[in-house]
């Protein structure tokens, strides 16, 4: 006897579709038969893994039989510290994917309206029909956030607004004053999620103060994360700092043990580690210097970037050029799930890395 599961499924589920992931290096040269593939398609940090949080994680070892801290003390407390905030205003999650999970399963209910941009994070969009709320997409600005439409776009029906700065997967990068015009609009009974996993590539004297922020506005969220610049990916740990009471309710709903006690101790040491978040920071800013350069030189359109990735607009199907550059071994992201057909983000990697990225491309263009 069949069943069909679809219809025991919650309202909402079945009309989504699995989350595509870049595809991995192991699974291209199994399928094509090569090998020395280069991944530049989940903007992960190239560095790899900390020299600091390296030695956390052999320390943490022998502690793998027991629960990690449910709590997260150690790196609630090396996060208070840093950000300038108390512990009780701190969550931490699975990875930032979680935590926005959370927050969309502990505040937005069914038939509520969530706002979010054209040509940003996807998984707002599944999250909000996962949890069978009502999609406000609104029409992208320069391929980025039109903060004065998304204010008008505000009803009482509106239950969160969901901000991403710099945007995944433009790039495209929202300037204190905007922000700060923008959250003044916005209802105190209406939550603001600034998601911010890309602040550590912003220019320090371009950064907005979005944790000062908080103290004036107890909607407001942010959200960040362990998995780019501080090269955690492959552990998934991210936080949230808000409002003690908001982080409150949360936790409430939040599953136990969701960090599990290698992130724990990796994070603690990455974000003690200056040196390494430095050199990750520079070898972005350099190395995205030579796609733009080379883009320039070849007069292709990209997206400025503020992040660890730059889009290529081809301004015609991306998928032929996506499908060339695989059979040369280099891995790129498509975004048409994003809206965005024309498009690939590239991810900065190492400096050969890149190199041969632009080789590939070179000869695939041509």
């Amino acid at each position: 006897m069949s069943i069909n599961y679809l219809a025991l499924a919650n309202a909402g589920v079945e009309m989504l579709h699995p989350y595509q992931p870049g595809k991995p290096v192991e699974e291209l040269e199994r399928e094509l038969g090569i090998s020395n593939s280069v991944k530049l398609a989940s903007n992960e940090n190239p560095l790899g893994l900390s020299p600091k949080a390296k030695a956390a994680i052999e320390r943490a070892l022998p502690e793998l039989a027991r629960y990690p801290d449910a709590n997260g003390f150690g790196l609630k407390s090396a996060l208070a510290s840093k950000l300038g905030v108390n512990i009780d205003q701190l969550v931490l999650g699975n990875g930032s994917n979680e935590l926005i999970d959370l927050v969309f399963h502990t505040f937005v209910g069914a038939g509520q309206q969530v706002v979010f941009s054209q040509y940003t994070f996807i998984v707002y969009g599944m999250a909000t029909q996962a949890h069978g709320a009502n999609a406000v997409v609104v029409p992208a600005k320069d391929l980025g956030h039109d903060l004065d439409a998304m204010a008008a776009a505000i009803t009482d029906q509106t239950k969160l607004v969901c901000i991403t700065n710099p945007n995944n997967p433009t790039g495209t990068f929202l300037t204190k004053s905007e922000l700060a015009t923008f959250l003044a609009k916005v209802p105190k009974d209406v939550l603001v999620i600034l998601d911010e996993a890309y602040t550590e590539y912003v220019a320090e004297d371009e950064r907005h103060p979005s944790i000062e922020w908080l103290a004036q506005y107890p909607n407001l969220i942010v959200s960040r994360t362990f998995s780019k610049a501080y090269g955690l990916a492959g552990l998934r740990v991210g936080y949230m700092v808000a409002h003690p009471e908001l982080i409150s309710v949360l936790n409430r709903v939040r599953e136990p043990f969701n960090c599990n006690s290698l992130a724990l101790a990796a994070a603690e040491a990455a974000l003690d580690d200056e040196a390494y978040l430095s050199e990750a920071v520079t070898l972005n800013r350099h190395e995205m210097a030579r796609y733009e350069a080379f883009f320039d030189s070849q007069g292709l359109r990209y997206i400025k970037s503020r992040g660890n990735f730059i889009t290529l607009d081809l301004q015609r199907n991306a998928m032929p050029v996506y499908d060339a550059l695989l059979r040369e071994g280099v891995i790129v992201r498509p975004i048409a799930g994003y809206g965005l057909p024309n498009c690939l983000r590239i991810s900065i990697g190492l400096e050969h890395e890149n190199q041969r990225c632009l080789e590939a491309l070179t000869k695939v263009l041509a």
